[in-house]
């Protein structure tokens, strides 16, 4: 469950949610995945470019988070609960045909070297933050065993990020300093739109540094799974045949 607003804020409870309203991406209807909902304490938050946010009551817990309805995506980032809607299908498509191309070499070692786990939309329960990256990976080595739980605590060797208007500043500042906490070493950040992928490797202090930006029709390697080419193509639109019968 993940999800964020940017235009309204309100209050459910003790708990404030923001909720970004963004029109939707590339002509879906309008839709919101940014407005924040805030509890820290009792203090006070200041929003993006200074605005003041109003007191917090306490930090959002994972009981707030399981009361967010079904069809809506909710993360908590330093006690704020993130809530939106599901993303847009140019989003979901960037997102599952990443995984797809991934899943056999590298899961499977059909076509590749195997050694690691390839998931979309893991719960990862990171200190308090409870973040949904859109693809993830663990190497073998740290992962043995495929969790039966419903969430892991162990954070990814690799996480993916697939970028809307919307919750690109959450998932560039408000995610990316948890990943680096956590010890992620690989972040891609993949924009449909401006049909981009960005590499960022963990560096020194925790933060992460652009190893390169790959765009439009390439066919690449890209770390950590340069053993194969990635056509970038394949994340933006239909690939090979036809589709018709017989």
């Amino acid at each position: 469950m993940q999800r964020r607003e940017r235009d309204g804020q309100r209050r459910e409870g003790d708990v404030q949610r923001r909720m970004r309203g963004v029109q939707g991406r590339e002509g879906d209807a309008p839709r919101r995945r940014g407005d924040v909902q805030r509890r820290q304490g009792d203090i006070t938050l200041t929003g993006r470019m200074g605005q003041p946010a109003e007191k917090q009551q306490r930090p959002a817990t994972y009981a707030d988070l399981e009361a967010v309805p079904e069809h809506l995506v909710a993360e908590i980032i330093a006690g704020t609960l993130y809530v939106s809607p599901r993303p847009a299908l140019k989003h979901v498509l960037a997102a599952s045909t990443l995984g797809m191309i991934l899943g056999p070499p590298f899961q499977l070692g059909m076509g590749g070297p195997g050694g690691w786990w390839i998931m979309d939309e893991p719960e990862l329960h990171l200190d308090d933050d409870v973040l949904i990256p859109d693809v993830a990976g663990w190497r073998w080595e740290r992962m043995p065993e495929f969790p039966e739980t419903a969430s892991t605590s162990l954070a990814p060797d690799w996480v993916c990020e697939v970028l809307s208007p919307s919750t690109a500043p959450d998932d560039r500042y408000d995610k990316l300093p948890v990943y680096g906490r956590e010890g992620v070493g690989l972040v891609w950040l993949i924009d449909p739109i401006k049909r981009a992928v960005e590499v960022h490797h963990l560096g020194a202090g925790g933060r992460y540094v652009m190893d390169a930006v790959y765009r439009g029709d390439e066919v690449v390697r890209v770390v950590p799974f340069e053993a194969i080419a990635l056509p970038l193509s394949a994340l933006w639109k239909r690939q090979g045949g036809t589709g018709s019968k017989g």
